[in-house]
C-alpha cells in the first residue's frame, strides 16, 4: 500500500511540474516580459491578468496548492534520495543531483517572490507594476537573487520536462531520450533568456 501510494505520489508530483506549473511558468515569464517594450506595456499585461475573472479560485487551484504539493514533496525527494555521483558521474546522475539542488533553491526563491508581489500587494502594502519591480531589481543583492532564482526555475522546470517525459512514457529508447536532452536545453536557453532579459530590462532599462 504504501510502495502505490509512493509510486502515485512520484506521478503526480512528476505532472504538476509540467501542467499546470510548467505551463503558468511560462505564461508569468511571457506577461514579464512586456517589460522590455517598456513600463506601460507592462503595467497593462499586469493589469491584464489581474484582472481575469475568478483569479482568486484559478491562483488557489491551478497555482498555490499544485505548486506547494509539488514543492513540499520535492524537498521529502531532494532529502531521501540517494545521489550516484560521486560512484559514476553520468550525466544523468548530475542532472539528478542538480534538479533537487535547483528545486530546493527554487522553493525558496518563489515563497520570496510570491511574499514581494502577491502578498505584500495582497494586504495593500505596494501596487503590482513595473515601478515595483524597478525598485526591487535595482537593488544589487535582490538583482542577483532574481537572476539565482530565474535560472534554477528554468533549468528546473526543463530538465524536469525530461524526467516527465521518460517517466511517463513518452521517450523510451535511448536515441529518443538523447533528442529530449536536446531539446530540453533548447527549453532551458530560451525560457532562461526571456526572464534574464525582463530583469535586467527592470534593473538597467529605464
Amino acid at each position: 500500500m504504501a510502495g502505490t501510494r509512493g509510486y502515485f505520489n512520484r506521478r503526480l508530483h512528476s505532472l504538476l511540474g509540467v501542467v499546470p506549473i510548467g505551463i503558468f511558468l511560462i505564461q508569468h515569464l511571457t506577461v514579464n516580459f512586456f517589460a522590455t517594450r517598456g513600463p506601460e506595456a507592462f503595467n497593462q499585461a499586469a493589469h491584464f491578468m489581474e484582472s481575469l475573472p475568478y483569479r482568486f479560485v484559478l491562483e488557489i487551484f491551478i497555482i498555490f496548492l499544485p505548486i506547494l504539493f509539488h514543492g513540499i514533496y520535492g524537498v521529502y525527494i531532494a532529502f531521501t534520495a540517494r545521489y550516484n555521483v560521486s560512484n559514476y558521474g553520468y550525466f544523468r546522475n548530475w542532472m539528478f543531483l542538480l534538479q533537487r539542488l535547483t528545486g530546493v533553491i527554487t522553493l525558496i526563491f518563489i515563497a520570496w517572490h510570491v511574499w514581494e508581489t502577491r502578498i505584500a500587494i495582497g494586504f495593500g502594502w505596494s501596487e503590482l507594476n513595473y515601478q515595483l519591480m524597478e525598485s526591487i531589481l535595482t537593488d544589487p543583492f535582490f538583482f542577483w537573487f532574481y537572476i539565482v532564482g530565474v535560472v534554477s526555475t528554468t533549468f528546473h522546470f526543463s530538465n524536469g520536462l525530461w524526467s516527465f517525459c521518460v517517466s511517463w512514457g513518452l521517450t523510451i529508447t535511448p536515441r529518443s531520450q538523447r533528442l529530449l536532452t536536446y531539446a530540453t536545453l533548447v527549453v532551458f536557453v530560451a525560457i532562461s533568456y526571456v526572464g534574464v532579459r525582463t530583469l535586467i530590462q527592470f534593473a538597467y532599462g529605464s
